[in-house]
């Protein structure tokens, strides 16, 4: 097979080829929105269509076509997949044992308010959790706390999806940082700057904007209190540590200090009115669907409470220590067996002005099961297993059933990630791309609608910072903007996509136990992504035109 060259405009005509590129992502959307097609179907069927674009229109060849698609699928399922499937192994293990309970029951004891709840989980706790392992966790987690909690799935699912945008631009030790620095050639240090700059004032404002949507202006200014004490306490550090320390450990510091400042403050001060509705606001009524671990019968004791934290304790460790270079190239020794595919490793030629010269796409699998971040999920939950008195038999035996409870999760998860790489390689997201930097003044704002757009089809802000980082530089010179500018803002923009990617909303949806609702979960967040990701091209238009100082110099320039 001969080596391919992606083409940009195959219909010779720029609106037609961009017309016809984002077809098949415009009717997935459409589908589950829609909520009459399976996630599942509507995923297989954008797949197709997007294999047949990728082939008659795109001109590239069907088997380079399939194998793209294949290879997505196979590390899609271990990266992502991987993690949720061993997310709920664990919590199905607590909620057997019935300590899931005596955890709901011990935060309840710091907050029994359903908005402060909100604020200690959701974002404190699933800030670290982003930090620590990322790519869908805290998601899953934060999901299934809340849903434990006794507030509805559409409750559960949204939070966590609001909560996650402060923390996704720095992601799980660095690795969305890396990933544009390694498209781009601007430095980490540099990126970490410009984007910790540009995250600040949403970090500190999305806090406010939950509680809102959950309760209402009223309700929300009650708690402004502890609204300021999570917002300052995780915004300032951020900043802090981007700009100043590095930006491979904001979030697991950030979100490390938010939760503690949070558990501190709620001791010492609490509100006027505690509110114990879990639904508030929210238009849902679906409480009978799932299952929610019963009441306790009587106090827990001490020792309850210690074994309940164990479990999340052991996944903080386990997961902190698994995003560590020392592990990292430990395991990268001990088995990491590298797999090229023949006919497409190195057969995909990536061309300007998508990217700045002629280059080669890898086509491997790399099978670093060690590395995973899933895996450490299922280190977690064997050994909180054992010590919650499971044999190992029995261990199994429930890993299994949590399969066959997620099957139809880890089915859509697959298919969209298999999507997802292939409109990279087809050369599909690069004509994408190309619109948005033809938009010439505007462009600031477009280039954070590009990072929007990216993670939303992709899921992951790592993924579009590797797939438009290299465009945006590229853009921005002929335009005359700021290279750093551009690229932190498909960075940032990307984060409020991550309010409708898919697999985050698949994962919201198996977490909760809602399967088969991720068009009502899509419908009810869309509005909010739409106005966020407005909000951060407004941002950086501001910083393009009227504060230009704002945005740190590259080095030796």
């Amino acid at each position: 097979m001969e080596i391919w060259h992606q083409v940009y405009d195959p219909l010779n005509n720029k609106f037609l080829s961009t017309v016809v590129a984002a077809l098949p992502i415009v009717l997935l959307l459409l589908m589950i929105a829609s909520n009459k097609v399976k996630t599942y179907w509507a995923a297989a069927i954008a797949l197709a269509l997007t294999i047949l674009v990728a082939h008659y229109i795109f001109t590239m060849p069907a088997e380079m076509a399939l194998k793209s698609a294949s290879l997505g699928a196979v590390d899609g399922f271990c990266k992502i997949g991987w993690i949720i499937l061993n997310v709920l192994f664990l919590y199905r293990l607590t909620v057997e044992k019935g300590l899931f309970a005596v955890f709901q029951h011990s935060l309840g004891r710091i907050t029994a308010d359903r908005r402060l709840q909100i604020l200690l989980i959701a974002f404190c706790f699933g800030a670290f959790f982003e930090g620590a392992a990322g790519f869908g966790t805290p998601v899953a987690v934060v999901s299934a706390m809340l849903m434990g909690l006794g507030f509805s799935p559409l409750t559960a699912a949204a939070m966590a999806l609001f909560a996650n945008t402060a923390t996704v631009a720095f992601g799980a030790i660095g690795a969305p940082i890396q990933g544009l620095v390694s498209s781009s050639g601007i430095d980490a240090m540099t990126l970490g700057k410009a984007i910790g700059i540009q995250s600040v004032p949403f970090s500190f404002m999305m806090p406010f904007f939950m509680l809102w949507m959950f309760c209402g202006w009223k309700k929300t200014l009650a708690v402004t209190p502890a609204i300021l004490v999570a917002a300052l306490s995780f915004s300032i550090p951020q900043f802090i540590f981007s700009y100043y320390v590095s930006p491979f450990i904001v979030d697991v510091a950030a979100g490390g200090i938010s939760l503690a400042c949070m558990v501190m403050f709620l001791r010492v001060w609490k509100p006027a009115e505690i509110l114990t509705d879990p639904t508030m606001r929210f238009p849902d009524d679906s409480h009978s669907e799932v299952k929610i671990p019963p009441p306790l019968d009587a106090l827990p004791t001490a020792q309850q409470v210690i074994r309940a934290w164990t479990p999340w304790v052991i996944l903080c460790v386990v997961l902190a220590f698994w995003a560590t270079d020392y592990w990292k190239h430990l395991a990268a020794v001990l088995f990491a067996p590298k797999f090229p595919i023949p006919g497409l490793d190195k057969m995909i030629m990536a061309m300007p002005p998508v990217v700045r010269a002629p280059t080669a796409q890898a086509g491997v699998f790399l099978f670093s099961f060690l590395t995973y971040s899933g895996t450490g999920v299922l280190l977690s939950g064997v050994v909180a297993g054992l010590l919650m008195g499971f044999s190992p038999v029995g261990l199994v035996k429930s890993w299994f059933k949590t399969i066959y409870a997620v099957r139809f999760a880890l089915i859509t998860i697959t298919l969209m990630l298999s999507l997802a790489t292939l409109t990279g390689s087809s050369g599909i997201q690069g004509t994408l791309g190309l619109a948005f930097a033809a938009t010439g003044v505007l462009f600031p704002f477009f280039s954070a609608v590009l990072g929007w757009l990216g993670v939303a089809a992709t899921g992951s802000d790592t993924s579009a910072n590797v797939l438009f980082g290299g465009l945006q530089v590229v853009a921005a010179n002929p335009a005359h903007f700021h290279r750093v500018l551009m690229a932190a803002a498909n960075s940032t923009g990307g984060c409020m996509g991550k309010i409708i990617a898919i697999s985050s909303i698949v994962i919201a949806s198996a977490a909760t136990g809602w399967t088969g609702s991720e068009g009502k979960i899509l419908r009810f967040v869309f509005p909010a992504a739409i106005f966020w990701g407005v909000m951060v091209g407004l941002l950086v238009m501001l910083q393009a035109y009227v504060i230009p100082w704002s945005v740190p110099p590259m080095p030796g320039l």
